[in-house]
């Protein structure tokens, strides 16, 4: 997908800001967070080139017909991540692609923010599978935009996550 990303881009390095950017942060990721179909993604130099990506490789295209997944061309505003987030973001190399991948905390920090039925139960599973800790959560959500978040309405629902996560 990277590799297919960057030859349509013409760019070698990709900001992965969707669930699936834990296929690069675990080794073994929970098979349930493995559900998803799609990867998604922007050029780290040139986010607008993401239409270009979205366009040749999105959901509806010949790429997802024929290896059953793909890639959304999405931009930097598409998930909210904490302050600092590009200081603790994980490196991957592919070929000759760099990935950069938030680090778990701040996925799930995004994750929180976006408060989707699918990102509670994401959330939920790095809870119990002990990926991420409550702690360290909770003060990266404190890290999020609050001129753009409810911040105590995030935290209250990550709480309710990690209750239903060990009850």
């Amino acid at each position: 997908m990277l590799r297919a990303s960057a030859a349509i881009a013409n760019e070698k390095s990709f900001v992965l800001v969707g669930s699936q950017a834990i296929l690069l942060l675990l080794d073994e990721p929970p098979t349930e967070l493995l559900r998803s179909t799609e990867i998604d993604l922007y050029p780290a130099l040139h986010p607008e080139k993401s239409d270009l990506i979205d366009g040749a490789i999105g959901a509806p295209s010949t790429f997802h017909d024929t290896f059953g997944y793909h890639a959304d061309g999405v931009g930097p505003e598409s998930a909210s991540l904490p302050k600092g987030w590009m200081d603790r973001a994980v490196l991957s190399y592919v070929s000759d692609v760099t990935a950069i991948c938030p680090d778990l905390h701040d996925l799930a920090a995004s994750k929180c923010a976006a408060g989707r039925p699918k990102d509670a139960d994401y959330v939920r599973i790095l809870l119990q599978h002990q990926l991420v800790t409550l702690d360290i959560l909770l003060e990266r959500i404190g890290l999020l935009d609050a001129s753009k978040h409810d911040l105590a309405h995030i935290l209250q629902w990550t709480q309710r996550r990690a209750q239903e996560a060990f009850p």
